[in-house]
This record gives structure tokens, C-alpha cells and sequence, in this order.
């Protein structure tokens, strides 16, 4: 088997009679996962579904509210829509490494009541010291599960509770003091969060990417540690993830109608889950999606616009119960419909392809025939032998049982 490059000067030639995709998989490490590349086709059908579902909400919500479409309404509701978009954007980067981060929203909160305390101060001010906090309790976190090799959500949760901590300090709503108004660059936004997002599902769709990033997903004994590697993976998400949060939190308490009001997040983070989740994130890491954050972002948004010009009152518990709901069943859809062709886990039966070579799914066929191995009996004869009793020996005369008196 070689190892090299083929069709460079210096380099050994592929081997012939093995098939491209064998030569494709042997490199893949079983220790990581199935070796093969993840199908993406049950993700674009989906995708397909969340689009028509959008417009769908869509139409409805311009037959309640047409209002909501165009000028501010269209600006308050596209910042909306990036503030749970970069919610959902930490959900899915701690989900992608399957280490999810619960703390994004408890976060969220204590970002806004953060900005709207200190927003007279400016932007820059204000911001610039929960980003710092933020990384250095996203680092913390990420220590947590990447040493201790602890499931994320069971550290995300006792990060949450720590947040809830500094949030319940509050005693009363905070109004916001800021003149940062994030409606006069809507659009600018909202384009930020959607190349974000659509270039990191087309990034992360690579096959080595997606391997790398996934790279804590067990798949042997949950106990076992996964390497250097997944470990600095997993920590720069758990920390990317609690940056996005605080991110979050700014937009939604300078987009707010009202005061912010001191409450757990947990709503939040429930709603973010379960919306990287409907976007096509798998539950279990590595898989996911190119257009479907964007897309489940956009028809949870413009639901709840919708529900509100309806006249309904729907919590976020609510939406993000749902949204969790069908999330559990695309997961389970992404995981049975997107996992490679050839599966190492089980015993492969070799069937001889058309072109006499051997079609495996992980071993290579060997590359020629052997016909010079000795065999394993030696070649007889085809003359007859003589008979032992008619061959003379070292009697001279005649014998007595062969003669005529006899």
C-alpha cells in the first residue's frame, strides 16, 4: 500500500485494482469514528422543509401584520433574529464539539443587565469588560470538561448556576441607559450573522473539518480521553460559545422595548438548543448542517412576530420545548441517514467486485494475484507405478509361488 502522493516525481503510484473510495477511507482512524464521509443529502432535504416552513410564517405574519415587514418593524425584527441567531450560533458550536455550553443563556441575561447598567458609559466601555469575563468564564469551563473529561452539560449547568447567582442579585428590572440603537445597522447585521453562519455549516461540512471538530464525540467508553487535540478543540468552543452568548445579550437588551428583568435564562438556553437542534445540529456532535441554523432561526422569529400580532402570548419554554421536540427527531433522522456508507464497526463481507478485485469496506484487497506460492502437497505423477510384487528384487531364480508346478 502506499503511502505517498501519487503523480508526483518521487512518489509511488496509487496501487492498482483498489478502489478510490478504499484508498479514501484507509486513512481515517476507527479510534474517531466510522471511517467514510458523512452524507449531507438528509440535511439539504431537511434544509428544503425549514425553507418552506419559513415562508409559510412568512406569509402568515404579512397577512396578520404587514407592518412588521417593512421599515422599523423589518429592522426590529431582523435584530431579533440575529440576537437568537448568535444564541443558536453557541448553542450548535458547543453541540458540533458535543460538549454542549447550558450556560448561553443564563449569560445572555447577565450580559444585558451588564449593558444596561453600564451602557451610558458607551458601547466600547461597556462592552469591552463582559467580553473579558466572558472568555475567561468560557476558559474556566472549558478547564472543567477538558480536564476533568466531564460531559459539557453537566458543567454547562453548574456554570449556569453560578451566572444565576450574579443575576439574582438584581432585585428589580434594569432599564436601559445606552444610546446604542442596533436597528440603524439591521441589515449589516443580519448579513454578518447570516455569511457566519452559512460559511461556518459550508466549513464545517468538510469531511477532515468535520472529523477534527466532532474529534470528543466518544465512540468507544464515554471514560476514555480523546486526545490533545480534541481537547483544544473543545475548549476553544466552549469559549467561542460563551463570547457569541454575551454578544447576544447586548443586542437583546439594546433591542428591547423595555427595561431587561432579572430572570434565570434558562428559557434561553432551551430555546437555543433546541433551535440548533431544528437547524439539523445533532444531539451527539459532528453533524450538522449548512443553511438550517439560518433557516430555524428565521421561522422561530417571524412565529413568535407572528404569534404577537395574533394576539397570543407563547413563552419561550413553549417555542423551545417544541423546538427541542423536533430537534430529538431530526437528530435521530441526521444520525441514522447521515453516517458514512461503510461502517467499521461491523464485520465487513468481501464480495468480488466486476473487475475480479476484492469490494471491502475497510480492508484493502490485495493488489495481485499470487500464483508462485509452493503448493501444499507435492505434484504427482501422472505415470503409473510399478507393482511392488512384480518388481524383482535379488532372487536370480525363478519363484517357487510363480511356478507351473505349483
Amino acid at each position: 500500500m502506499a503511502y505517498d502522493e501519487p503523480g508526483r516525481a518521487g512518489f509511488a503510484e496509487p496501487t492498482p485494482g483498489v478502489p478510490a473510495a478504499v484508498l479514501e477511507n484507509v486513512f481515517d482512524d476507527p479510534a474517531h469514528g466510522e471511517p467514510g464521509r458523512d452524507r449531507v443529502g438528509v440535511h439539504l432535504v431537511w434544509e428544503a422543509l425549514l425553507l418552506v416552513g419559513l415562508v409559510g410564517v412568512v406569509l402568515l405574519l404579512r397577512r396578520e401584520d404587514a407592518d412588521a415587514l417593512r421599515g422599523d418593524g423589518l429592522r426590529t425584527l431582523l435584530v431579533d433574529v440575529v440576537a437568537l441567531g448568535l444564541l443558536a450560533l453557541a448553542a450548535g458550536l458547543s453541540l458540533r464539539t458535543a460538549a454542549v455550553n447550558l450556560a448561553v443563556g443564563p449569560v445572555a441575561v447577565a450580559a444585558a443587565l451588564h449593558f444596561a447598567e453600564q451602557g451610558d458609559r458607551g458601547v466600547t466601555a461597556a462592552l469591552t469588560p463582559a467580553l473579558v469575563a466572558a472568555a475567561v468564564g468560557g476558559l474556566a469551563l472549558a478547564l472543567a470538561v477538558v480536564v476533568l473529561h466531564v460531559p459539557g452539560w453537566a458543567a454547562g449547568l453548574a456554570a449556569a448556576a453560578g451566572v444565576i447567582v450574579y443575576i439574582e442579585r438584581r432585585s428589580g428590572a434594569v432599564g436601559v441607559q445606552a444610546d446604542y440603537d442596533p436597528r440603524r445597522t439591521a441589515f449589516y447585521l443580519f448579513a454578518g450573522f447570516a455569511a457566519v453562519a452559512v460559511l461556518g455549516g459550508i466549513f464545517g461540512a468538510i469531511r477532515a473539518v468535520r472529523r477534527v471538530v466532532g474529534r470528543f464525540r466518544p465512540v468507544v467508553d464515554p471514560a476514555r480521553r480523546r486526545g490533545v487535540l480534541a481537547a483544544l478543540i473543545t475548549a476553544a468552543a466552549l469559549v467561542g460559545s460563551t463570547v457569541l452568548a454575551t454578544l447576544a445579550g447586548v443586542l437583546l437588551a439594546a433591542n428591547a422595548a423595555g427595561p431587561v428583568v432579572p430572570a434565570s435564562g434558562l428559557d434561553w438556553t432551551v430555546l437555543a438548543v433546541g433551535v440548533a437542534m431544528l437547524g439539523g445540529t445533532s444531539a451527539y456532535g459532528r453533524r450538522g448542517g449548512i443553511f438550517g441554523t439560518l433557516l430555524a432561526v428565521g421561522v422561530v422569529v417571524v412565529f413568535l412576530a407572528w404569534a404577537t400580532a395574533h394576539g397570543w402570548t407563547v413563552s419561550r419554554w413553549t417555542v423551545g420545548g417544541a423546538a427541542l421536540g423536533v430537534g430529538l427527531v431530526v437528530t435521530r433522522l441526521v444520525e441514522a441517514c447521515g453516517r458514512p456508507h461503510a461502517s467499521t464497526g461491523e464485520p465487513v463481507e468481501t464480495t468480488p467486485a466486476g473487475d475480479g478485485t476484492i469490494s471491502t469496506g475497510w480492508s484493502l484487497p490485495r493488489p495481485n494475484t499470487v500464483d508462485n506460492w509452493p503448493p501444499a502437497l507435492p505434484a504427482q505423477s501422472t505415470a503409473t507405478p510399478p507393482d511392488p510384487w512384480e518388481a524383482p528384487r535379488w532372487e536370480t531364480g525363478s519363484r517357487r509361488w510363480d511356478d507351473d508346478d505349483r
